[in-house]
């Protein structure tokens, strides 16, 4: 706790566990932090080994922040905190205007029965509101990440962060929202989404009745 209990720093982690991060990208999305106080809170994840500084690969070729294997080490506990989070009464004061559509997949992902990902391979860009980031499939693994697609997704859909939630928790099929047109597809196919979505699902977890969505 010496380490990971000061303000911000498991949330720093948290943002990494959605792949490197300039600088910049951790303020943008943590704008309250400030960037000395994000500066000290990196040197510190740093020197414990929890978090390195890397470079993209060409064309990008900027500096990054990304966590290191004893960083991602934490992942499952964080994972786990997100779910738990998912529960909370509406009595918790929790804002929904912050809820954010790739936490959630991050926080589900992991969820996918392991015989449900034997042999795929693929790729899906989601923008949910204002959010854009994708999930990657191989090697019997489901990894959400920030951003586009780094290649073309073998699925890309476009909706409201109502209706990514209604179908990511079972209270609709992906398959009835492509019909009714909460749920667009712009490369695949609605069978695709349907199966994406049977992959991403949360159902298990109850809706976060914290929403009001």
């Amino acid at each position: 706790m010496d380490l990971l209990g000061e303000r911000w720093t498991m949330l720093i982690v948290r943002e990494l566990c959605l792949g490197p991060k300039r600088f910049k990208d951790l303020l943008d999305v943590l704008p309250a932090i400030g960037p000395n106080r994000l500066t000290s809170r990196l040197r510190s994840l740093e020197a414990a080994g929890v978090v390195r500084r890397g470079t993209l690969p060409p064309p990008a070729g900027v500096a990054v922040y990304e966590l290191t294997e004893r960083g991602e080490g934490l992942r499952g506990p964080l994972i786990e905190l997100g779910r738990w989070g998912l529960g909370l009464p509406p009595s918790a004061e929790v804002d929904p205007a912050t809820t954010r559509a790739d936490l959630i997949a991050l926080s589900v992902s992991t969820l996918a029965p392991p015989e449900k990902l034997v042999g795929l391979k693929e790729i899906y860009e989601l923008h949910v509101g204002t959010e854009t980031f994708h999930v990657e499939i191989a090697e019997g693994r489901m990894w959400t990440k920030s951003g586009p697609a780094p290649v073309r997704p073998d699925l890309a859909v476009t909706c409201r962060l109502r209706t990514f939630l209604a179908v990511v928790f079972g209270r609709t099929r992906a398959i009835d929202a492509v019909e009714s047109g909460d749920l667009t597809v712009t490369v695949g196919a609605g069978e695709l989404a349907e199966r994406a979505f049977d992959l991403l699902s949360g159902s298990d977890l109850g809706y976060p009745v914290y929403l009001g969505v």
